[in-house]
């Protein structure tokens, strides 16, 4: 079974593209898998929604919703959440982020969204 965390900014683009991500990991993962989330992903859209206006506000509390409504467990984390799931990445977890920068120092695999609708593995 492989574990996947989600970033802070593919749970906002639940909102921004209008995507399923869970129906899109049930299409590309042949595999099973468990979904996970960062103690710093949550502060993280808490902060968006406490300190932005408009659209990121709606998006941070969508996902805020969709994490307890999907029961996603959550992994304690502390210090950068990039450091972490970069951490994370060596130990065989696959990330699913947007992040460019993120991206680049991430162990293969990982997961990103194509095109704003469908999510792919990047090998």
């Amino acid at each position: 079974m492989k574990n996947i965390i989600l970033d802070t900014n593919a749970l906002m683009a639940i909102a921004e593209f209008k995507i399923d991500l869970f129906s899109e990991l049930e299409s590309v993962c042949d595999f099973t898998y468990e979904i996970f989330i960062l103690s710093g992903t949550i502060k993280e859209l808490k902060k968006i929604m406490e300190e932005q206006r408009g659209k990121y506000k709606a998006a941070a509390k969508l996902a805020l919703g969709i994490i307890r409504v999907k029961g996603i467990k959550q992994i304690e984390s502390t210090g950068y959440v990039d450091d972490v799931l970069v951490d994370y990445s060596k130990k065989d977890y696959l990330i699913l982020t947007q992040d460019a920068a993120l991206k680049k120092r991430l162990a293969k695999p990982y997961l990103t969204i194509r095109q704003k609708k469908r999510i792919i593995i990047v090998k």
